[in-house]
């Protein structure tokens, strides 16, 4: 070497650098695509996992919503009420063959017993049926894999309402090889489903490797991370699914071979620079040198980026016509190619694509990130959960496309009112919206609805239709209301459907909309000591007679003696009473009550009819009427004794159901009030059906009467129209002499308010009734 010219000696060295320089990067980069294509793989399968899943959730929601139609269909229910099998039968078969189901059956409400089925497959076993049905019914709402002759199915089941459970639709799918397949095209990840009665002893369903059934079966029972078929070797992720009656368990795989396969060319091109920089410094360029050393640099760099899973590396200048332009467009196609599937995969888990939006676990992911960064800062956070009104019948009428339209509409209004950084408009699903707001508290986010709600008064047009827009919407605010993000969506949802169910267009959360709440659960059960330790007080306000001015009648009152908290106000405890159902305790409790003081109450002449208030929950409930004719024979009391008063919208909750209450009620010989009339939503015709005897005019109109001339005609107006319907009248919220005066012009049968007297304990009446007579005499 001595000998040899400075030159030679240079290009000599250099090249021995240079090959040293590109032996160490050949090892590193091969070094760094094994490591980056197992970790790619094991990031494709847990993206697989997800999709896997997503797909059985889609399934499940498309058995879901064709249950749902099916068991809400009227037709159906008034077949299962009437245990009419062959109406049933072919229901179960038509829903089942529009949706591809493979099993579809009815049960009994208590998921004991097979009532129909509508499954093609005469093998299924109905035990298998009714083991699922029974575990469905524990989940509530939850879809379930069950084993049906050694085939795992998807099931799910939704109750039939009339308004109670009285059946559950029970459909299912069949896990097959066109949902494997659909899971293989979407993220290129090989599935098996095996399936048995224990872990230990499972056998091929689907998969989406042909020819190696036994390896597969041995993997899953060793839950092995990794497989041999053949020549190739596969990282394996085992996902254990939820399963009635044995056991189901998915297999994803994915090659090392295919994963490796993109670099192999690399390498060749690697050992193509390689030589290409020998015949270059071979010349003695330095330059040239530096220009094959620092693309191979930069390459590596990249690789490392995508290993992390920067998918935007900058790999340099790919302009270039050599070997290493070639490399580095390579390594730029294989990036952008994962990249795509990875953006894919997202899109699917996370974003809706009807709307464009953002699903229920993004929206669920944000509000996460957005409460542990307001921890810090103590700023507060609200959730709108929105729902549009009507929406099923507009896709009833119109057609899924103009739903589907609307569903567009409503997200584009949406997202033009909420433009803040930080704030997210999000699909949950159906017709269900979510709003995230930072930064907000309860003043900000009703303000926001308003907006919402003023954006939604502009009609949708679409192919010559046109649908007036409105919505429910709940808010729930962090901290206040909840402080775990999946607690606060909740709150946020029930804050929409009681705005939902009471028309009121927003609602903010309170515990008392929530039965689940603990304050709720405490309020039951001083409700149930109280029924059981007479802590509850009845109380009776007077009914004049307008022309006499003498006392024939009184209705009767709750109140509520509590031992530390004194005479508990009924708005505190009657609406929750209503809400969870416990309301027909107490009705029961006050028509009780009013029977034992009923023949102490009778005056010397005539006779004193009780007013008994009654709820939606009683009118719906068929053995209502046997229970008050039960209490009229224990205390030896007449029906005629009492009147029953019913407000318009407990009618109109359900007014098939109502109206039959009501009839047998009549038939009993009970005198039936429409009360508060003129505030609810019935129409003439069903005020015509109805076996009412009596109208009560709401306070609201009677005390406006003095000095509103419009509240004075609609006094008039319903004092006709109850006289011309041979019904009598009752108006209560008199308050002064003057409005009884008026109300006797008018005509008005019946009086009450404070005027006369304020509600009394039932032991005082007596002795107030002597001193009103003798004042009247």
């Amino acid at each position: 070497m001595r000998d040899l010219p400075l030159s030679t000696r240079t290009v000599v060295v250099m090249l021995l650098l240079l090959l040293l320089v590109q032996a160490v990067g050949f090892v590193i980069v091969r070094a760094t695509v094994e490591s980056q294509a197992r970790q790619a793989i094991a990031g494709n399968l847990q993206v697989g996992e997800r999709v896997w899943l997503r797909l059985l959730e889609q399934n499940a929601d498309r058995l879901r919503q064709a249950s749902s139609v099916l068991a809400a269909d009227f037709g159906f229910r008034s077949a299962v009420g009437t245990g009419d099998k062959a109406t049933i039968q072919s229901a179960l078969q038509n829903s089942g063959s529009r949706i591809g189901a493979a099993v579809t059956a009815l049960l009994d409400p208590g998921a004991q017993a097979l009532v129909a089925s509508g499954t093609a497959d005469g093998g299924m076993a109905d035990e298998a049926l009714l083991r699922v049905g029974a575990d469905l019914a524990r989940d509530r709402g939850r879809n379930r894999i069950a084993r049906i002759n050694r085939v795992p199915y998807q099931f799910v089941m939704v109750p039939v309402r009339a308004p109670a459970i009285i059946g559950w639709v029970l459909m299912g799918f069949p896990i097959d090889q066109a949902l494997a397949d659909d899971l293989f095209r979407l993220s290129s990840v090989h599935v098996a489903v095996l399936s048995g009665t224990e872990a230990q002893r499972l056998g091929m369903v689907v998969s989406t490797l042909s020819g190696h059934e036994p390896e597969l079966a041995e993997v899953s029972r060793s839950m092995a991370p990794d497989v041999v078929l053949g020549r190739d070797t596969y990282v394996v992720r085992h996902v254990e699914l939820d399963t009635s009656g044995g056991v189901v368990r998915t297999v994803l795989m994915r090659s090392v071979v295919d994963a490796v396969e993109p670099y192999v060319q690399l390498q060749l091109l690697l050992a193509l620079v390689a030589a290409g920089g020998v015949v270059l410094f071979a010349a003695g360029s330095g330059l040239v040198m530096r220009r094959v050393t620092q693309p191979l640099k930069t390459l590596t760099e990249a690789t490392t980026a995508l290993q992390q899973g920067n998918y935007a590396a900058d790999l340099g200048n790919m302009a270039r016509g050599d070997e290493v332009g070639q490399l580095a467009r390579g390594f730029d196609r294989m990036r952008t190619s994962l990249a795509e599937q990875r953006r894919e995969i997202l899109q699917l888990a996370y974003w809706d694509r009807l709307t464009g939006l953002p699903n229920r676990e993004r929206f669920r992911e944000a509000l996460v990130h957005a409460i542990e960064d307001s921890r810090g800062s103590a700023k507060p956070l609200a959730v709108i959960t929105l729902n549009v009104d009507r929406f099923k019948h507009v896709n009833d009428v119109l057609g899924y496309a103009f739903g589907d339209e609307l569903l567009k509409a409503v997200a584009e209004r949406l997202k033009q009112q909420v433009y803040r950084e930080g704030d997210l408009v999000a699909r949950l699903g159906g017709d269900e919206f979510a709003i995230l707001l930072s930064r907000t508290d309860a003043q900000g986010a009703v303000m926001l609805t308003e907006r919402v709600a003023r954006a939604f008064e502009l009609p949708l047009a679409f192919d010559e239709q046109t649908v007036d827009l409105s919505a429910s919407m709940g808010v729930a605010c962090w901290p206040g209301d909840a402080d775990e993000p999946d607690l606060l969506m909740s709150r946020s949802e029930i804050a929409m459907h009681a705005a939902k169910s009471k028309t009121a267009g927003v609602l903010l959360y309170s515990p008392s909309l929530d039965s689940a709440s603990t304050q709720t659960l405490s309020l039951l059960t001083d409700l149930r000591h109280a029924l059981q330790h007479n802590e509850l007080r009845l109380f009776l306000q007077p009914k004049l007679d307008t022309a006499s001015e003498r006392v024939v009648a009184a209705e009767a009152l709750v109140r509520w003696q509590h031992p530390q908290r004194g005479l508990v106000p009924p708005l505190q405890f009657i609406p929750f009473a209503e809400q969870t159902g416990f309301v027909r305790q107490l009705t029961l409790w006050m028509f009780e009550e009013a029977a034992r003081h009923w023949a102490a109450l009778q005056p010397a002449q005539g006779l004193l009819r009780i007013a008994i208030n009654l709820s939606t929950r009683d009118l719906l409930d068929q053995d209502f009427p046997l229970r008050l004719a039960a209490l009229l024979r224990q205390y030896g009391v007449l029906s005629s004794g009492f009147c029953l008063e019913i407000t318009e919208s407990a009618i109109m909750d359900d007014p098939q159901r109502a109206e039959a209450t009501l009839n047998k009620l009549a038939a009993q010989g009970f005198k039936l009030s429409i009360d508060d009339f003129g505030t609810g939503y019935s129409s003439l015709a069903y005020l015509k059906r109805l076996p009412v005897n009596e109208l009560k005019i709401d306070k609201s109109f009677v005390m406006g009467m003095e000095a509103d001339e419009s509240d004075a005609k609609i006094v008039r107006s319903t004092i006709d129209l109850a006289h011309n319907l041979g019904l009598s009248v009752v108006a209560e919220g008199v308050e002064n002499a003057a409005v009884l005066g008026l109300l006797r012009e008018l005509g008005c049968d019946e009086v009450q308010g404070y005027f006369v007297s304020k509600p009394l304990p039932a032991v005082e009446f007596n002795g107030w009734r002597a001193r009103w007579e003798s004042r009247a005499a």
